[in-house]
């Protein structure tokens, strides 16, 4: 049967159950449309982005976080789980399920907006909207990839399990859905970005910020191409996204540090605004996220805290000059200092990253649901994605020049990067151990990171990244491309207490976050454990 109505996916509040293999992959309303013009297929495209995020479970499963212990009342089961790598078993808006149904949700209507163009013929001026449904239909994919599979690699990605790349809208009943190979999943993302790039027109949307225009799309295949261990196409990618002279796109953290920043809301809002040059592609979801790196109780048992904090991130010494958290705003060593959240049972050192948002459904009654926007993709991040791209092909003048204008805008009284202060900086650490943490932490990637000056760039490099994408679940996908171990510890009086044998080793099992377990009761192959 075909079929000649396509489906509206509509953003809509509130949880939604799926109970087979086919709901999660091609989730189908009831609300139907026929696709008889263009204005119908472009407005559609608001709905090819996933509603709910991964950026909860990526953060949570990295090194990023420390478990607080069990005197420490705001966890719950589900952060739990997440935190030592299990099967989730707890619902929640932002549990993998959500991750899974999204991204196919997502999936399915940009493969109905792409019939839709070739039943009206493929005309030319539905090539903008061409182009956006590739790119949303890759980012739904590559989502997907990286949270429910093994990271890329050459040697052994061929035979890893991906997922299912969804390249047309289903037409069947029941149909059976078998894994394509990790290298399959990034072989055809290649394929959409390489089709729609070209197509992307910025003149097509009134809200850019909320779409896959230029600057957004390249960025991605700035990621998806460093992932890929395609170091020349992730440079060309980042440099079309971010010009001739990228520190006039960066946003403005002088101006940001302004703001009030009790409970961090403010600067929160700021940071993920539509007006910055900075943000590339905005993104809304149901969540808590806004909570859990603001100012508030929430999961404070498994959080950054001091202790990373002080040894391996944001109130360490760093390459440009020794961090200062001085009361006068004179001697700050950062633009944006770290805000610490602390007091009896609790302990979070954030920067403002994702704002809390609340929409209510009953104004008198007060309820309705948690809501987050976050960057996806900026232009600090593509600038660290280009540096790193330069490093692995051992241009290290060009991955300084980057590397400085990310300094300069970020750190307020540091000195500009040499090839002597990174190598200076890297020799003053010893590898990291769990009772004795770092921020040089052992690496085990697939491709080569020479000894010496290379690994002296590429720690530099991962620092700075982990300052930048905190809370945003960058880190996990590093933790991955790069092979490093992560240990679990419980932290109490502002001290490691105990270091338990729960170890992420490389290339563990539980790298790939378990599928669904409706998807895999209707037949789905589920990951190794």
């Amino acid at each position: 049967m075909k079929m000649k109505n396509i489906i509206y996916v509509l953003a809509v509040a509130g949880t939604f159950c799926c109970t087979s293999c086919n709901d999660y992959l091609d989730e189908m309303p009831d609300n139907r449309a026929e696709l008889d013009s263009e204005s119908k297929i472009a407005n559609l495209l608001v709905s090819a982005y996933p509603q709910d995020d991964y950026v909860l479970c990526a953060e949570l499963s990295s090194d990023n976080i420390d478990d607080y212990g069990e005197n420490n009342p705001y966890g719950g089961r589900f952060y739990e789980q997440l935190f030592n790598w299990e099967e989730v078993k707890e619902s929640n808006n932002e549990d993998p399920s959500r991750i899974w149904a999204a991204c196919y949700k997502a999936i399915a209507v940009a493969n109905q907006v792409l019939n839709a163009i070739e039943d009206l013929g493929s005309p030319a001026s539905l090539d903008p909207c061409r182009g956006e449904a590739l790119l949303a239909r890759a980012y739904g994919h590559f989502i997907l990839v990286n949270m429910f599979s093994q990271h890329y690699t050459k040697e052994n990605s061929d035979k890893d399990l991906g997922v299912t790349y969804m390249e047309k809208a289903e037409t069947e009943l029941n149909p059976s859905y078998k894994r394509n190979s990790v290298a399959e999943v990034y072989a055809k993302i290649e394929q959409d970005l390489e089709t729609g790039l070209p197509l992307i027109d910025d003149a097509l949307y009134t809200v850019p910020k909320y779409h896959f225009n230029k600057k957004a799309a390249y960025s991605l295949a700035a990621r998806f191409y460093l992932y890929y261990q395609k170091w020349d196409k992730a440079i060309e990618c980042a440099t079309v996204a971010l010009g001739s002279n990228p520190s006039t796109l960066l946003r403005d953290n002088a101006l940001l540090s302004e703001l009030p920043r009790d409970p961090l809301t403010k600067v929160s809002l700021q940071y993920v605004s539509a007006s910055h040059k900075a943000n590339f592609l905005l993104q809304t979801a149901y969540s808590q996220l806004g909570t859990l790196y603001g100012g508030y109780y929430t999961c404070s048992r498994f959080t950054h805290g001091a202790v990373i904090a002080k040894s391996e991130t944001l109130q360490t010494d760093g390459p440009w000059g020794k961090y200062t958290s001085d009361k006068d705003k004179t001697k700050n060593t950062y633009y944006l200092m770290p805000w610490v959240y602390g007091g009896t049972n609790l302990d979070k050192v954030l920067l403002p990253r994702i704002p809390y948002l609340f929409e209510y459904t009953d104004a008198v009654a007060q309820t309705g649901y948690t809501r987050a926007v976050y960057a996806a993709f900026t232009a600090e991040e593509t600038l660290l994605t280009r540096a790193e791209a330069y490093i692995m092909q051992k241009e290290y003048a060009k991955a300084l020049a980057d590397m400085n204008t990310w300094v300069a805008n970020t750190v307020k009284n540091g000195k500009a990067l040499t090839e002597e202060s990174v190598m200076a900086w890297r020799n003053n650490y010893q590898y990291f151990t769990p009772d004795n943490p770092t921020p040089i932490k052992e690496l085990h990637p697939d491709f080569a990171v020479e000894t010496g000056e290379q690994e002296a760039f590429v720690q530099t490099i991962l620092y700075m990244r982990r300052h930048e994408t905190i809370h945003t679940g960058l880190r996990w996908f590093d933790v991955k491309r790069y092979g490093i171990e992560v240990t679990r510890r419980i932290i109490q009086s502002g001290a490691v207490a105990t270091v338990t044998e729960n170890v992420l080793k490389t290339r563990d099992n539980r790298c790939a976050l378990q599928i669904p377990s409706d998807v895999v009761s209707a037949g789905y192959e589920p990951n190794p454990r």
